[in-house]
């Protein structure tokens, strides 16, 4: 397998990377202090592109793969994992549901605006006592054929953009607990009665993310915003999650290489006794395991990324790239504040944050203890 960057990935590359440095690094630190969610940011990567890059061109879309899906996310990740996590979340998750799931006149409806960065994304599976155990979710939908459609009561947790989207996907229980086949995915436009935000979270990290909760209250949903047929929500739901480990995996190796630059720099600058800090066997040891574990999480992304592509299944490799990306981000940057010393803990340098910014990949879209539960449960099937 050749996965060298075609022209096109490194275009893409240099364009996202030249509006980061342009439009997020001065800010950052600004949005992330007061956990600001920067609407407009998202309706200039519009314009470029970035909001709708799976999304074919017949809808507004940029039409392009996983490989520039990746490189896009990496990029913006290498500077501010916030900006990284609410452009995958809105991509990989709601905008991609709709793609995937949706009708020819559901997918005109909702995804050219979605695509534009007109609006913002949101999707909802996740619930306070329900994480990682979605098929004991608690938000349920009822049927109320009288007004042709069906009523959602319960709450959604922990959602990027629960109070800033515009458009959510959201799954709720149809049918039997533990049913398999007792869930429905549904459309839900922000102002519809009985749909507003709840609490929003005060983060660790991502903190320019927003991350809040979704309330449903006697919410009618017409028939015409059901995704697919009654029933099928928590397998499209599984199926999404393959397409969005990679972007977490993406996510995370951004990060990783952001706090691997970051360190690298700093070693080549700061002088102990008398010479650069990057002349001393432990500093230039940790510099070398750090870049071995980016190049090697790098790597299966990029076979997920080409297993993607191709329509071929991808559930193991997905979960692989994510569970190992997301650990080595954690590891390198935690090594890039030890490198950092001193100034590594201090906001004046951004290896604090990419150090707060790593640990959401472990937990986000699946832990890595789930992320092991699936490859397992795939290697096990034979």
């Amino acid at each position: 397998m050749n996965f060298r960057p075609t022209e096109q990935q490194q275009l893409i590359l240099q364009s996202v990377s030249a509006f980061a440095q342009q439009s997020i690094l001065p800010n950052r630190m600004v949005w992330d202090e007061s956990q600001e969610f920067p609407r407009a940011l998202f309706a200039e990567m519009g314009q470029m592109g970035l909001m709708g890059m799976l999304v074919p061109e017949q809808y507004g879309g940029a039409g392009l793969g996983y490989f520039e899906y990746k490189v896009a996310i990496q990029e913006l990740a290498r500077v501010c994992g916030s900006i990284g996590l609410s452009m995958a979340a809105h991509n990989s998750l709601c905008t991609n549901h709709i793609f995937m799931f949706g009708t020819e006149q559901q997918m005109q409806r909702w995804l050219p605006r979605l695509a534009s960065g007109e609006h913002i994304g949101a999707w909802g599976l996740t619930e306070a006592n329900t994480g990682s155990d979605a098929m004991r979710m608690q938000c349920v939908a009822t049927r109320d054929d009288a007004r042709g459609g069906w009523v959602l009561n319960g709450a959604k947790n922990w959602i990027t953009h629960g109070l800033s989207g515009d458009v959510a996907v959201v799954l709720a229980r149809t049918g039997e607990l533990l049913d398999s086949r007792g869930i429905t995915a549904f459309v839900v436009e922000r102002g519809a009665p009985g749909f507003s935000g709840g609490k929003k979270e005060n983060k660790l990290g991502m903190r320019a993310s927003e991350t809040a909760e979704m309330i449903f209250s006697s919410c009618l949903v017409p028939d015409d915003q059901v995704l697919g047929e009654v029933g099928e929500g928590f397998i499209q739901a599984m199926k999404i999650l393959d397409g969005g480990r990679i972007s977490i995996a993406s996510l995370a190796l951004g990060i990783a290489k952001g706090a691997f630059d970051t360190a690298l720099a700093y070693s080549k600058e700061r002088e102990q006794f008398g010479q650069p800090i990057s002349n001393f066997q432990a500093i230039a040891f940790k510099l070398a395991d750090m870049r071995v574990q980016i190049e090697a999480a790098e790597l299966l992304i990029d076979q997920a990324c080409d297993l993607k592509e191709r329509g071929l299944p991808v559930t193991k490799e997905s979960a692989m790239a994510k569970y190992e990306a997301s650990e080595v981000a954690v590891r390198v940057a935690t090594d890039a504040v030890q490198v950092l010393g001193g100034y590594g803990y201090t906001k004046d340098y951004p290896a604090e944050k990419y150090y707060r910014d790593s640990k959401l990949c472990t937990i986000g879209e699946g832990t890595s203890e789930i992320q092991k539960l699936v490859i397992s449960r795939e290697l096990l099937k034979a």
